[in-house]
């Protein structure tokens, strides 16, 4: 991807409320109370970098990928369950999509903190969700939930008022009991990044994960955004929690996991297959990432999985 096919010119004033239509599978606001239930395929333009005010609740139902959320970067596939804070940055990009997408990928429950907090002052049951929900501004992936999940969407899509509303607690109920989940953001990010930048981050991520072993260099985005490369290197680490650096070094490992679990392939093929440009220096960010050696994941993810991912 060139330079110029980085975004310079803010977005128009309607993009927010577009993306929110009904045309892209959101409901109507005189049909809902609390909760907002939306539904969507890949590609589509709600995904993207962003974040809004209200909780995300994201289930994947089809297609595999890299999930991007505050800092943190993983892998996703079906059956994959996040709840993101309010503010927090997030994407899910998918790897394996088959010629003209597929129709859907994401089953999406949004819903604000102010009525929640509000009500559990009065109603103490409502107050078990609390801190769940304070987790959540770190993001938290659930596992094990995936099918309570996709039931009680289609409990909350399929009914208003009451009916809806006990359904989402039901929910929420069986998430604040979960205990085999895990954090994923590093930080408590709180974007404050306004359309443009979030654009401008998008297409940054999206020019890293098209291909992760393409040299890049933050001086040459800095300059495709107008920006000195000490301001981008500023703007990136806000957006992203990571350092322009870090964040590549991040999908090239995700995608060197991936290689190492699928393939049988060398290690020190892999190694330059992601991008790097000795093993020494692979090695070394593999360790600070994964916390083990690339041959020691390997090892792990054999006795795991049996071979097979």
């Amino acid at each position: 991807m060139s330079s110029r096919h980085l975004p310079r010119q803010r977005q128009p004033e309607f993009e927010r409320d577009f993306t929110r239509s009904p045309a892209l599978g959101y409901e109507a606001p005189e049909d809902v109370g609390l909760i907002r239930c939306l539904a969507h395929g890949f590609p589509t333009p709600l995904a993207r970098w962003h974040h809004h005010d209200e909780y995300e609740l994201h289930l994947i139902v089809a297609t595999s990928g890299k999930a991007f959320v505050g800092d943190w970067i993983g892998p996703f596939e079906p059956g994959h369950l996040v709840l993101a804070g309010p503010r927090l940055p997030h994407n899910w990009v998918s790897t394996d999509v088959p010629e003209g997408g597929v129709a859907l990928r994401d089953l999406v429950i949004q819903f604000p903190h102010g009525p929640i907090a509000s009500a559990a002052e009065h109603l103490p049951e409502l107050g078990e969700v609390l801190p769940m929900l304070e987790r959540a501004r770190h993001g938290i992936e659930f596992f094990g939930l995936g099918d309570v999940a996709q039931r009680q969407w289609h409990a909350m899509k399929g009914n208003r008022g009451l009916k809806r509303f006990a359904a989402f607690v039901t929910l929420l109920a069986e998430m604040a009991r979960c205990t085999d989940y895990r954090m994923l953001s590093s930080v408590q990010m709180q974007s404050a990044d306004d359309d443009q930048q979030l654009d401008q981050i998008n297409a940054v991520v999206q020019r890293i994960m098209a291909d992760v072993a393409q040299p890049l260099a933050a001086s040459e985005i800095a300059a495709s955004l107008d920006m000195s490369e000490s301001r981008f290197s500023r703007f990136f680490r806000r957006a992203t929690g990571n350092t322009f650096t870090d964040f590549v070094n991040r999908v090239r490992v995700q995608r060197a996991c991936q290689l190492l679990m699928d393939s049988d392939r060398l290690v020190t093929h892999i190694c330059y297959e992601v991008g790097f440009n000795n093993v020494a220096n692979f090695n070394r960010r593999f360790l600070e990432i994964k916390g083990m050696t690339p041959t020691e994941f390997r090892k792990q993810s054999d006795r795991r999985f049996g071979g097979n991912c």
